[in-house]
């Protein structure tokens, strides 16, 4: 176990093989967070709550290789993801190896951020949170994760990133000198092929583009949090581009082409020729923005590629694509899908009950 650079568990014995010549990576938003800290771990080791069990077996069914988590408290010592971990196993999937960087939410600022005049809500943490760690961000994986060298960008500030919207966010001197572009984290996760080769994650979730006033410092700092890559990309930043193969993943909290936010940097990276999008598809997706009407029905990008199921009221948003794995060009893209089941067909009451998002995978070819 491993606390100074990250957090590594050694989860299960043994790892499954993977299927003959190809891997699957998926991310799934498990909605795994709760009010206040140590209940996650209080729920998912009572083996009942409806919510945790629903996600374990979808995470079973989809049987990826590797898995980006979002939206899991994280502790340190790493009981919640190992806790879930058990329960995934005994849904029937071996998921071995974890690992967890300590994440921005909940993380102390120690100054006024939000400039509501008093320092150490959750407003003034680094990354909107009521707790340390709040709907952090982990990987499970089949395949041995090489936690040595994973890189954690978490910690770079937001006044930093070349061509930052950060001018107009209503963020005054001293916020603008701790305040860090990562909402939850920017992480660079290498996992061991079968073959002897490494594949890496470049992982994030974004904070929500609203909950914010005319400033629009949430849509700011959404945007830039996808412009980071770009940067990186680029080698416009004091890194290391990352070399090939790699997956961009996450919950950029953002839809191309519908919803609030500003989209220009994600819909760049989408249609970056270094990275390809394998347009996962689903059945579920366009039944339910059908049955439910509301926003969707105004809605410009094809329900198919939806991937959470927001409010479709009065003020609210309709199903986005907010989820995405995007595979470096190099890979071979076999199969891609999320799993949102249409109503009456296997899961369907299982996906509904254990997240808003859905679970995105791809398959590659083995490189």
């Amino acid at each position: 176990m491993i606390l100074a650079a990250g957090l590594v568990l050694a989860l299960l014995p043994g790892a499954a093989a993977t299927a003959a010549g190809t891997i699957r990576i998926a991310t799934f938003n498990a909605g795994l967070s709760r009010d206040g800290p140590g209940l996650l771990l209080r729920d998912i080791l009572s083996a009942r709550d409806r919510q945790v069990e629903a996600a374990a077996r979808i995470v079973a069914a989809a049987r990826p290789d590797i898995l980006l988590l979002t939206g899991i408290d994280y502790d340190l010592e790493g009981r919640a993801l190992m806790a879930f971990a058990d329960r995934v196993r005994a849904a029937g999937l071996d998921l071995p190896y974890g690992f967890a960087f300590r994440p921005n939410t909940g993380m102390a600022s120690g100054i006024d951020l939000d400039g509501d005049g008093e320092a150490g809500g959750p407003g003034d943490a680094q990354g909107y949170g009521n707790f340390a760690g709040q709907e952090g961000m982990a990987v499970l994986s089949r395949l041995e994760i090489e936690a040595q060298a994973a890189q954690d960008h978490s910690a770079f500030l937001w006044r930093d990133l070349p061509g930052a919207l950060i001018d107009g966010a209503g963020l005054g001197a001293a916020a603008r000198e701790v305040q860090r572009l990562s909402t939850t984290g920017h992480w660079q996760v290498p996992v061991r092929l079968p073959g002897g080769g490494v594949i890496r994650l470049l992982a994030w979730h974004a904070t929500p583009p609203v909950f914010d006033g005319p400033e629009d410092r949430n849509g700011r700092r959404n945007h830039d949090e996808a412009a980071f890559w770009l940067r990186l990309l680029d080698g416009d930043l004091p890194l290391a581009p990352p070399a090939p193969p790699f997956v961009l993943i996450g919950d950029a909290n953002l839809d191309p082409v519908d919803g609030d936010g500003r989209p220009a940097a994600l819909a760049a990276l989408i249609a970056d020729p270094r990275l390809a999008d394998p347009l996962p598809r689903s059945r579920g997706g366009p039944a339910a923005a059908a049955a439910q009407g509301g926003a969707n029905l105004g809605q410009r990008g094809d329900p198919a590629l939806d991937t959470a199921d927001w409010p479709d009221g009065p003020g609210g948003p309709g199903n986005l694509r907010v989820d995405y794995v995007l595979p470096s060009r190099d890979l071979a893209i076999r199969d891609a899908g999320v799993l949102w089941p249409a109503p009456g067909e296997p899961l369907a009451a299982e996906a509904e009950a254990a997240s808003r998002h859905r679970l995105v995978w791809v398959d590659l070819a083995l490189p």
